[in-house]
């Protein structure tokens, strides 16, 4: 089931030409089919192996079965139709109509249930943020969006329940902030301390799935020249920021590379915070 704002649609025809925002719809559906394939063949994939889709999230989500979960700026839903396939009840809030459709194509290739909310995440109806969600998710290329943090962790927080979980899972700052990695190889890696780990400027960047545009072709639409403004935190603003929000943090966890022992060893590349609501 998908679930979607009422908003005004630009309707095209014979002598109307599509809108920039279906030109970036349209950009966006096929960079995720030239990055999973198509929703059946995706889905076929996840339906194999759902708890692959879902590591390491799924150490610090327990049990899910049965569970209310939110997972916010979810994208193309794919942690949530796995989630879903492990029997949890499961809502995504992502702004893109694009993202929406490839998520509810996957629900109903993979045989299930997913209620997609098109909204900002900080603009959600009451309705949803009423404080029933057992576990509140959010992970990889998440917080550098929002220029401060207080709306976002208070989101969170409207959305839970009582002892419910709040699990954040991000690029650590170091990587992303202090450190500039070069060579595409751990024998070749090289690493400089080149950045200001306190800078707190805005950084410029292209959308963020534009590197799964399909070779073939040039980008169309907004698409060609949407740009997003990102906001580097450190750890300590993160922190700071889920507890003033109300969160009761239970654990921060600092991971290294986790897809090998050896490639940038050493070096902190993501980390996990566990909150909760008393």
């Amino acid at each position: 089931m998908k679930e979607l704002e009422d908003e005004p649609m630009q309707q095209t025809g014979a002598d109307t030409a599509p809108s920039s925002e279906e030109l970036w719809n349209e950009d966006t559906y096929a960079a995720w089919v030239s990055r999973f394939g198509t929703p059946a063949e995706a889905a076929l994939k996840l339906k194999k192996d759902p708890g692959a889709k879902l590591y390491p999230l799924s150490a610090y989500f327990g049990e899910v079965s049965g569970r209310r979960m939110m997972n916010l700026m979810g994208s193309n839903g794919m942690k949530a139709v796995a989630l879903a396939l492990q029997g949890a009840q499961v809502s995504v809030a992502d702004f893109s109509e694009a993202n929406a459709r490839y998520a509810g194509e996957l629900a109903e290739q993979a045989g299930v249930e997913l209620n997609y909310i098109v909204s900002d995440v900080l603009k959600l109806p009451e309705e949803v943020t009423n404080g029933t969600y057992d576990i509140v998710f959010a992970e990889l290329g998440i917080v550098h969006y929002f220029t401060d943090l207080a709306p976002f962790m208070d989101t969170a927080y409207k959305l839970l329940a009582a002892g419910g979980r709040f699990v954040l899972r991000d690029f650590h700052p170091v990587t992303t902030k202090l450190i500039t990695s070069k060579g595409s190889t751990a024998k070749v890696r090289k690493h400089k301390v080149t950045g200001d780990y306190f800078d707190t400027a805005l950084q410029e960047k292209k959308v963020s799935y534009s590197k799964y545009l399909p070779s073939s072709g040039e980008v169309t639409g907004a698409a060609a020249h949407s740009v997003v403004y990102w906001r580097r935190w450190t750890l300590g603003e993160l922190v700071t920021a889920a507890a003033a929000s109300g969160l009761i943090i239970r654990q921060l966890v600092e991971e290294p590379n986790l897809s090998s022992d050896v490639y940038d060893r050493g070096i902190p590349k993501t980390f996990t915070l566990v909150a909760e609501k008393a």
